[in-house]
């Protein structure tokens, strides 16, 4: 993997034809943003051209999928090319986006076929880095977007030539790449959440059934009392209360 030390928010880049990578640069090593691309480019669907980010931590993941739609019959390989650049957040989206723009003009433009129609490269038969010697191109780009007044004016005018509504462009978090181990995480907690809601429902449940257990209790005493004092009653007229005469013989 080509990389520099360059001081660019443009942090990683490549071209790849679905999940093989051709043509890759880095700017930041340490940041390990190159390993994005390989849980990104499964997840993308080229039936339809699409243009998405998706957000990790303080970085962008910004990239235009191909669809043969996109392309001549003869260069229907082209529809299945992902143009992908990592970039930090802070730099938004017109700027990434007219870089992956100027990025895939340039490319198949080198990869016309000289000896016969434009664009009849077959990208399906490259094989891994394949393109390497575009790695050049892409950290010229790179750092020109990145950090000169002229290459963000010229991604902007990029953007505005061929992206339309750059602010519809759909934003997802990293995470739904990871479906998997987000859906088992997600039971896991989901699990978690039910089982402590379980226990604490037996706990109210204990504490109403002795709430109840108690109520019943001071309720059949009070009933008991009562009782007592009307029989009490009832006999004490009978034996002639208060002083019991008819049944003492006083």
């Amino acid at each position: 993997m080509a990389s520099s030390s360059t001081s660019t928010p443009l942090l990683y880049s490549c071209i790849a034809y679905r999940t093989t990578i051709l043509t890759e640069h880095t700017t930041s090593a340490a940041s390990q943003t190159s390993s994005l691309a390989s849980l990104i480019l499964p997840k993308i669907d080229h039936r339809t051209p699409q243009k998405l980010t998706y957000t990790h931590n303080q970085n962008f993941i910004h990239y235009i999928a191909d669809a043969p739609s996109d392309h001549d019959p003869d260069s229907s390989s082209a529809g299945g090319l992902t143009y992908l650049v990592v970039a930090r957040s802070s730099f938004g989206r017109r700027i990434p986006f007219g870089y992956l723009v100027e990025i895939k003009r340039r490319f198949l433009a080198r990869h016309d076929d000289d000896d016969g129609p434009a664009g009849t490269t077959d990208f399906a038969a490259l094989p891994p880095y394949g393109a390497a010697g575009f790695n050049a191109t892409l950290k010229e780009l790179m750092v020109s977007f990145g950090t000169t007044q002229g290459g963000k004016q010229d991604a902007i005018s990029n953007v505005q030539a061929d992206i339309d509504n750059v602010k519809g462009i759909m934003t997802e978090n990293i995470e739904r790449v990871l479906e998997r181990g987000e859906r088992i995480d997600l039971l896991v907690d989901k699990t978690d959440r039910l089982g402590v809601g379980a226990h604490d429902f037996r706990m109210r449940s204990r504490g109403l059934k002795r709430q109840m257990w108690w109520k019943n209790v001071k309720l059949m005493v009070l009933l008991g009392v009562v009782v007592v004092f009307l029989v009490y009653l009832f006999v004490g007229f009978g034996c002639g209360l208060p002083a019991w005469s008819r049944c003492t013989g006083k």
